[in-house]
C-alpha cells in the first residue's frame, strides 16, 4: 500500500497516495477537466502538465471551474 500525503485543494486538507498526479487527482475529485484552470503553489499549471505532473507532501492546489451561462 502506498503512503498518504497530505495536500491542500482549495483551502482544505486533503489525503491522498503519494505519487499521484494531478490528473488522478482531478479523477479521485469527480471533476470533469473539460473547464478546470489549476494553480499549484502559486503557479498555473498548463492542463498539457496535469498527466505528469505529481503532487507532493504539503502542495496547495486551486482549481476553478469555469460555468456557462447567460
Amino acid at each position: 500500500m502506498e503512503k498518504g500525503i497530505l495536500i491542500q485543494v482549495n483551502g482544505e486538507s486533503r489525503e491522498t497516495a503519494a505519487g499521484t498526479t494531478v490528473a488522478e487527482l482531478l479523477s479521485q475529485l469527480g471533476l470533469n477537466s473539460g473547464r478546470l484552470a489549476i494553480e499549484l503553489n502559486l503557479r498555473i499549471l498548463p492542463k498539457t502538465k496535469w498527466q505528469e505532473t505529481r503532487v507532493a507532501e504539503g502542495d496547495r492546489l486551486e482549481i476553478v471551474q469555469f460555468v456557462g451561462g447567460g
